[in-house]
């Protein structure tokens, strides 16, 4: 990658990080004891547009699918769950210290960072063999292979600039706690590192309460919890997080057919959603999890290049089975159409929340400069907008602002609506610009004889004269989730 245009995509992430903070979508946790890394709040706006996007998710899940559920189950479950489900043994990261910076990097991600800087460069080939090169070592766990690739490579502490690297080491990314009531008693359970488990151990449950008939899918939305060691990135990689994960459980021998058919639906949301078909992309996976026989993320170019936001795997029926066997509880499924008992085989879905929020403010994120004039606004969708309209009272007297409330009560029931009176208008489309809401309704003195107002749309600066009867209306069709849905 050319140092300029490195330089111009950190100084756009910059830009969003400072926006995200100053306009109250994204805070540093515990600022005022000087933050925690890795941990970050949502603010007043930034909690209504994650709330939009998985209200997005979980509807387009369990109402657009008659065959998919939801659950939510809990954050602390039997330790055992993870030993099952392979985490206490395998779930590491590839660890490597520059001894001259004493700066700590995942090392699969210094390579494929490398890997990031040929493909920029045109030299694609050369990319993908590294890749290659580096699944191999990790598939085969030779970490000290690992360490030479990069040394190989002339993969640089971003710091210090020197190869000075220590051994490879693997980390175990869970976090641990103890549960119980005195110290001698207490057992040591884990804080999840994904929300699947939860929706595995309860797949009979779920079966028999909700009758469902394979194929059928269970839908979670749900925080979980890594102990990153290399947090970076923003918000992109964090410490604790949300998940969005949908498990779908199908016949053995038809996963690949469904796992092609997922892999299309979920990539056509997000163009749905709005993102450009060129900023986004599919990656196969050359190595697959120990689960899995087929798997590929969705990735999206961040100011910081293509990173995975969603991934689909065909996971088998690694998980039922060895539930079924860490458990001795049977987790197979009679189908009645074959006349068989067998256990389930599963497509996986699973979208970070957190990842998902960050993509929708990169690609909402406009600086343009018309006629000589900069602008900055975030250019979201108005189903997801965390604002849908601000009135906005020309003056604080003369009735105004009385006629502003009478519209905030008609429309504040089934919309987030806000109401400002300070400052000239024009600063007030410049702030609601800023935090994205695509309708400005202004209401002037005209509107005490005719009940109509002005709405300025965001996305153009154009204003119409509206009835306010229709505003309703007007919002409804433009907010809907099925502008989206229609698209899906």
């Amino acid at each position: 990658m050319a140092k300029n245009e490195q330089t111009a995509e950190n100084a756009q992430l910059k830009d969003i990080i400072a926006h995200a903070k100053e306009y109250g979508f994204v805070y540093p946790s515990s600022e005022i004891y000087d933050g925690l890394q890795a941990v970050y709040d949502f603010g007043p706006y930034g909690v209504e547009l994650k709330n939009n996007l998985k209200r997005l998710w979980w509807e387009t899940m369990t109402r657009l699918n008659d065959n998919i559920v939801g659950l939510d189950s809990a954050i602390f479950m039997h330790p055992t769950t993870w030993k099952a489900s392979g985490h206490v043994d395998s779930f590491n990261d590839p660890m490597i210290d520059n001894k001259d910076s004493k700066k700590r990097y995942r090392a699969d991600v210094l390579i494929e960072d490398k890997a990031a800087q040929y493909e920029k460069s045109g030299d694609q080939e050369r990319a993908q063999n590294l890749l290659n090169a580096m699944a191999r070592l990790l598939e085969a766990e030779d970490l000290t292979g690992v360490r030479e690739l990069i040394i190989n490579e002339g993969i640089t502490c971003p710091l210090s600039g020197t190869t000075n690297w220590t051994e490879v080491r693997q980390f175990n990314l869970m976090f641990s706690t103890q549960v119980g009531s005195v110290a001698e008693d207490a057992s040591t359970i884990y804080l999840r590192p994904e929300t699947a488990q939860g929706i595995f151990v309860n797949f009979l449950n779920v079966q028999k309460t909700a009758r469902m008939k394979v194929p059928f899918g269970i839908a979670q939305i749900g925080k979980a919890f890594r102990n990153e060691i290399v947090a970076r990135q923003f918000i992109f990689r964090m410490r604790e997080f949300e998940q969005m994960e949908m498990q779908f459980f199908v016949r053995p021998g038809s996963e690949l057919d469904w796992y092609k058919q997922w892999a299309a639906t979920r990539m056509q949301w997000h163009k749905a959603l709005g993102i450009p078909e060129e900023k986004l992309r599919r990656h196969d996976h050359e190595k697959l999890a120990h689960y899995a026989n087929a798997a590929m993320d969705i990735e999206f170019e961040f100011p910081f290049g293509f990173k995975e936001v969603e991934g689909i795997h065909s996971r088998t029926d690694f998980d039922l089975k060895s539930h079924q066997e860490y458990s001795k509880k049977k987790q197979q499924y009679f189908d009645p159409e074959i006349n068989q008992n067998y256990i389930p085989y599963v497509i996986e879905t699973s979208i970070g929340a957190d990842r998902l929020f960050l993509m929708t403010m990169c690609n909402a994120y406009v600086h343009e400069n018309v006629d000589g004039k900069e602008r900055t606004y975030l250019k979201f969708h108005p189903a997801i907008a965390p604002v849908k309209a601000a009135i906005l009272p020309l003056t604080k007297k003369d009735g105004l602002p009385e006629k502003g409330q009478e519209i905030i009560n008609l429309l504040k029931y089934d919309f987030n609506i806000v109401y400002e009176d300070a400052a000239s208008i024009g600063k007030r489309y410049t702030r609601q610009d800023l935090i994205g809401t695509p309708f400005c309704i202004a209401v002037d003195h005209q509107t005490l004889e005719d009940n109509t107002v002005t709405i300025r749309h965001r996305d153009t600066t154009e204003q119409e004269r509206v009835a306010i009867t229709d505003l309703h209306q007007r919002l409804s069709e433009a907010c809907s989730f099925r502008r989206i849905f229609e698209k899906c």
